[in-house]
């Protein structure tokens, strides 16, 4: 992730709750930018999101992300944004937060009705139709 947002690297002895303080913002939120299951369990060298672009909108975590089918709310967030369009290939539970091949599908809808066609609407999102669609940060109250 890149942009505007702030990239902390873990040291020795931080803990989550330390870096949320010093970023002014939560654990939860941490766990959910960064798909952190256990709050008590961070590694040295950790790459984590702690602020989030001024634009309010997740940027593109990257093409290999999706491909690793992460279980994470910025799923299910983007399957709300993909409803929100008219581009759902879900079923009856639709926008669940790990990815499977109803959000491959859904978001290729969106690359069809952006105009993409062939191996460019595959349902693997791109930087360029993530931009489009402005999937929002999950917030956590």
């Amino acid at each position: 992730m890149s942009g505007d947002n702030t990239i902390y690297v873990v040291v020795a002895g931080d803990t989550l709750s330390e870096i949320a303080t010093q970023f002014h913002t939560t654990v939860e939120q941490l766990q959910a930018w960064n798909n952190i299951p256990d709050p008590n369990h961070i590694e040295v060298g950790q790459r984590l999101l702690v602020a989030k672009s001024p634009s309010g909108f997740i940027p593109f975590p990257g093409a290999d992300w999706f491909k690793s089918r992460p279980n994470n709310p910025i799923i299910g967030m983007m399957a709300v944004r993909l409803i929100e369009e008219g581009c759902s290939a879900f079923g009856p539970d639709g926008g669940q937060t790990q990815w499977n091949d109803e959000h491959r599908n859904s978001y290729s809808l969106w690359q069809q009705k952006l105009g993409f066609r062939g191996p460019d609407a595959d349902g693997w999102p791109g930087q360029e139709s993530w931009d489009k669609l402005q999937v929002p940060f999950p917030h956590f109250d």
